[in-house]
């Protein structure tokens, strides 16, 4: 399996081998030879029909020749087989290679006819009183496909990215080899109910065509299962009862009627029931405590949000038998957990789990830019998201297959899922956007459908968006709603992610107000546009820089430059070429003023990491104080938690998955028990996102001038600290004497002494001052900003870095120690860690730290641990750099038992 790490090297390289060495092995897939077997087209190969001309009865015929055809992988896009294939020798994510692809030459773009795929499955041997199904999970833009000559269906049929449609292929399949080719007709996300990228990145110049949640050969007996569920009714307060009610949908697909018993266990209960099916008939069998009491389980394991208890799962499991003999099987996983909404006073959305409220703290999830399929990658992105701190991801369209939802579940990780803005999705909601015709509701109403019966079994799944930055209008508002109460939606359904409602769904109880370009960290704490009250459903301060490593593998020599000299230029690295935030302007200017005129690429990205630090952190602590406050902060969403592509805009962690300055400020703040500093009111707050209560804390709040002097000191003990909840601690004074930058430093500690916040800010006695006034939809501009230029005064400081590994499975785990020597004169100020594997090798990535960009005084010292895939026997080395430190290395020795 290769990690993330991998991925990217794998990706790299692919790109720049030439065509002639494309990939030319092409294996038939096996079909399971078991009942009730779902088994994935695991390999297929494409070609433009402006190559390919023939019929799609030749192309699905046997003998027919695929010489010159690109083997790919089984959910390729057109575009993501291409780059399988090696067909562009210059990597196109870096620079503006993409450009290439993009704008093709004279002979004209590849991706406006449509691509055939063609794949070959071989059949066991005894297919008597079988079926053969043909699914497809969602075809970006449509495909008409045939089997074996014969035409299953049109585009017509297969049309939309997340319609699942099913097709008996019974009768036109053998045993042995059998031919399945789709032609997939060109998309776009302005015309189709596909999927498009806004300003996220640049447009995939294939927009995204073909079977990107791939395609099943499912075999079964004459009476199929599909669509079981379970819908669990938990009691509350006490959660000491929960019923569940369990569905499967029994078809019969013979010609001649059916008996057909289905059995189980759900939670370990078994159930029980025959049914009689006419031919063709379609019956929902339902069990509930009614017909099987001991469906009402007492005292069930409950399933809670990641921080406030475990994640539980139980498994659901039936057989339908026809004649004694087993037609199908299904199963489902799941959990028990309620899920409730309600608005505030102020008419803001609050979400409720197990009848506790929850303050959502999440990021916008964005895939690969080409919709590549790697297992490995998203198990490590979930391992961030668990890491940073945070409960919940929104997809905003690019809604993800099942293995997405299964690691959100296993993690305790909410998901907001949704349609998405700004294209054909949302055409019919603006004012003179292009009305949907009937074929279009027809994919929407089956894309909601499809959505529905995917989604509802994960506990992790707490509310669905129906529009994201417009309302839909009224008819497909009640198409949408009345989807999602035919298929036991139990859910909140929530009319957009801005401020809209629709009778149906009622108000959206979300505001949508920006910002989404820089803005200072008090900003967080106002009462007005983006500030922290009420459910923020997308929302930061812009720009985030990823390291300078990162940097410098996805620009080129001149955008580096244009980088930190030029403010106003546009990077293609940025946003869309036509987007507003293509410029970096608003955040370099500020940076400029705030932290000292740049002078090289190096002072930019180290300024940018300090400001990304300061400005996120901010971000999501503004929200902590603000969850109890009489206008309640109740959801923020960071616009974005990651990128489709190597990008200088919107993310927590870059698409190299390198941990920078916005990812740390995040961490910090989404601490389970947190203590922090108040913008707008000079507060120290302690926060507890946890249940239990905490007590007999204790507390160190320190006000340093920049030689590191202490101008205000207070030690408190015996503090308690309720479950889901913040306390007010302390309002610092005004203090006489301060510089021009200055640091609170906040400790806490457990009783006995043992740390459990630590957090350190740099701040100005000159504040920055926005302009209200002259807001607009994306910025908040601003009349003054905040000195804290004389940082770069700070005198080089003393850091002295110990570091071991052991070995944890298939882990290495780091463990530094870092101090300052008591000795030293000055703050360390920002101390950043990385590992290698070896002094030249690679940075280990993904990697998980317990904290990171660490400032500390004099005769301060700190333990930071690391954690990240072992390979080889390599010994890691440890990277230290700060911003008034010298970078050092270390050789993290291998402690006594591991296999190092």
């Amino acid at each position: 399996m290769q990690t993330p790490a991998k991925h990217v090297l794998w990706m790299m390289a692919a790109m720049v081998v030439s065509a002639a060495h494309a990939q030319t092995n092409y294996a038939p897939t096996q079909v399971i030879a078991d009942i009730g077997s779902t088994t994935a087209i695991d390999r297929w190969q494409i070609q433009d029909s402006a190559k390919a001309q023939q019929s799609g009865a030749d192309i699905s015929s046997t003998g027919f020749s695929t010489e010159g055809w690109y083997p790919v992988s089984g959910r390729a896009t057109v575009m993501a087989g291409l780059l399988e294939n090696g067909t562009y020798k210059n990597d196109v994510f870096y620079s503006d290679n993409l450009r290439a692809v993009q704008v093709p030459d004279s002979s004209g773009s590849l991706f406006v006819t449509p691509w055939w795929y063609r794949a070959e499955f071989t059949l066991p041997k005894n297919l008597a009183g079988r079926h053969t199904l043909l699914r497809t999970n969602g075809m970006i833009a449509s495909a008409d496909v045939w089997i074996n000559g014969h035409l299953v269906a049109d585009h017509a049929d297969v049309a939309g990215a997340y319609p699942v449609h099913e097709f008996d292929v019974t009768r036109w399949v053998h045993t042995g080899a059998n031919i399945l080719a789709m032609r997939v007709h060109p998309a776009d996300p302005r015309m189709s109910l596909s999927m498009g990228w806004v300003d996220w990145n640049p447009t995939p110049p294939d927009n995204n065509m073909g079977p990107w949640r791939g395609v099943d050969i499912v075999q079964t007996g004459p009476v199929e299962l599909s669509f079981p569920q379970v819908l669990s009714t938990l009691r509350l307060p006490d959660l000491a009862r929960a019923t569940l009610d369990v569905k499967v949908s029994a078809k019969n697909l013979d010609t001649v009627a059916h008996d057909a018993t289905i059995t189980g266990t759900v939670a370990g209960v078994p159930i029980q029931q025959t049914v009689h099916l006419a031919p063709g008939q379609t019956q929902v069998v339902s069990f509930s405590p009614k017909t099987t009491p001991a469906l009402a389980l007492d005292h069930p394991k409950i399933w809670w949000p990641v921080g406030m208890g475990e994640h539980p799962l139980y498994q659901l499991e039936m057989i339908a038998a026809v004649d004694g003999a087993t037609s199908d099987r299904a199963n489902a996983t799941f959990g028990i957990r309620s899920v409730s909404s309600s608005l505030t006073k102020q008419g803001y959305r609050q979400f409720f789990i197990n009848g506790k409220p929850v303050l959502i703290r999440g990021g916008g999830w964005a895939p690969d830019m080409f919709l590549r399929d790697d297992p490995a990658r998203m198990e490590a992105e979930f391992s961030y998201v668990v890491n940073l701190g945070l409960n919940t991801i929104r997809s905003e369209g690019k809604l993800e297959n099942q293995r997405f939802y299964d690691l959100a579940d296993r993690n305790g990780i909410l998901v907001l899922a949704g349609w998405e803005c700004c294209d054909k999705w949302e055409s019919a909601a603006k004012t003179g956007g292009a009305p949907w015709n009937a074929a279009d509701m027809k994919v929407a109403e089956d894309s909601m459908a499809s959505e529905a019966r995917l989604l509802r079994n994960h506990p992790s799944v707490i509310g669905f968006y129906i529009g994201s930055d417009n309302a839909p209008p009224p008819p497909i508002a009640k198409m949408y709603v009345d989807t999602l109460r035919a298929e036991d939606w139990s859910l909140p359904i929530i009319s957009a992610a801005a401020d809209q409602g629709t009778a149906e769904a009622g108000p959206s109880g979300m505001k949508m107000a920006g910002p989404y370009d820089w803005i200072p960290p008090a900003y967080w704490y106002a009462d007005k546009l983006g500030g922290a009250f009420g459910f923020d459903s997308e929302v930061s301060a812009g720009a985030d820089i990823p390291r300078m490593e990162d940097v410098q593998r996805m620009l080129s020599p001149q955008e580096q430059e244009a980088l930190w000299k030029y403010p106003e230029a546009r990077q293609y690295h940025a946003s869309a070429d036509w987007s507003t935030f293509a410029v970096l302007t608003p955040f370099d200017k500020a940076l400029a003023h705030r932290y000292g005129a740049l002078t090289s690429l190096a002072d930019y990205v180290a300024k940018a990491q300090l400001d990304n630090y300061d400005n996120v952190r901010a971000q999501f602590e503004a929200f902590n104080a603000h969850m109890d406050a009489a206008k309640p902060a109740t959801g923020v969403i960071y616009w974005m938690l990651n990128n489709a592509w190597p990008s200088l805009h919107w993310h927590l962690y870059d698409y190299f998955m390198n941990p920078a300055g916005a990812y740390f400020g995040a961490k910090k703040a989404n601490e389970l028990v947190h203590i922090q500093y108040s913008y707008d009111s000079n507060g120290i707050v302690l926060v507890n996102h946890a249940l239990d209560d905490v007590h007999g804390l204790q507390a160190n709040i320190r006000v340093r001038n920049l030689d590191g002097s202490a101008r205000y000191e207070k030690h408190l003990q015996n503090i308690d600290l309720a479950g889901n909840h913040t306390r007010q601690l302390a309002t610092l004074p005004a203090i006489a004497g301060l510089s021009s930058a200055y640091f609170i430093e906040l400790d806490l500690a457990s009783s006995d002494g043992k740390p459990v916040s630590r957090n350190v800010y740099w701040l100005s006695t000159r504040s920055d001052a926005l302009d209200w006034a002259h807001s607009n939809w994306y910025l908040t501009p601003v009349t003054q900003y905040a000195d804290l230029t004389a940082l770069q005064t700070l005198p080089a400081a003393t850091s002295e870095v110990r570091a071991t590994t052991r070995r944890e499975g298939k882990d290495d785990v780091t463990t530094i120690t870092l101090s300052v020597p008591a000795s030293s004169k000055v703050v360390a100020l920002f101390q950043h860690m990385s590992i290698r594997r070896g002094a030249h090798g690679d940075l280990a990535l993904p990697i998980r730290w317990n904290d990171n960009d660490v400032t500390l005084w004099p005769g301060e010292s700190i333990t930071l641990t690391a954690r990240y895939e072992s390979q080889g026997t390599t010994v890691p080395v440890v990277e230290m750099s700060g911003w008034n430190v010298p970078a050092q290395s270390v050789t993290a020795t291998a402690t006594q038992g591991t296999d190092h």
